[in-house]
This record gives structure tokens, sequence and C-alpha cells, in this order.
């Protein structure tokens, strides 16, 4: 796991918005979407749209449309590689 991959998971302990990761992260747009990929594609975040109760599966091809307007929780696997670090 890459610094940055922590640095997001420790903000997703609760539902958070795109927007709000990239004002707590500070990350680029195009960083921050890159990153959420990353997670996204080891199970270790789960993306909610188009509100934060309802999870979307990963789909890499619509995520571009849909990521800036998403919400984004660690999941069980993620929370634990963050805390085992």
């Amino acid at each position: 796991m890459t610094d940055s991959e922590f640095d997001l998971l420790d903000e997703l302990y609760f539902v958070t918005s795109f927007r709000d990761l990239q004002q707590r992260t500070q990350l680029k747009p195009a960083a921050l979407e890159q990153t959420l990929r990353r997670l996204l594609e080891q199970d270790l975040i789960r993306c909610y749209w188009p509100d934060p109760d309802t999870e979307l599966a990963y789909e890499p091809t619509s995520f571009g449309a849909i990521g800036p307007d998403a919400y984004f929780l660690a999941s069980k696997q993620g929370l634990l590689q963050h805390n085992t670090r």
C-alpha cells in the first residue's frame, strides 16, 4: 500500500464524498481518481452513488463519469490493512 493510499484510507472510516476527500487530502482530481481506482480494484474501499446509501459495483469504464459525484467508504479488508500497517 502506497502512502497516498494509506492516507486516503485514513479518511474513509465514514462515508465521504469525492469533494470532501479532495479538500482533506489536497490531491488534484486526477490523482485522487487514480488512487481511488487502485483501492477499488483491490477491494479496499466501496463506492456509493448516486447517494451515500446506494452501493455501486466498481466499473472501470464508467468510474470517470460518476467518480466526482460518488461517495466512498473503507471496506473491512481495507480497514484491516490500514490498521496493520
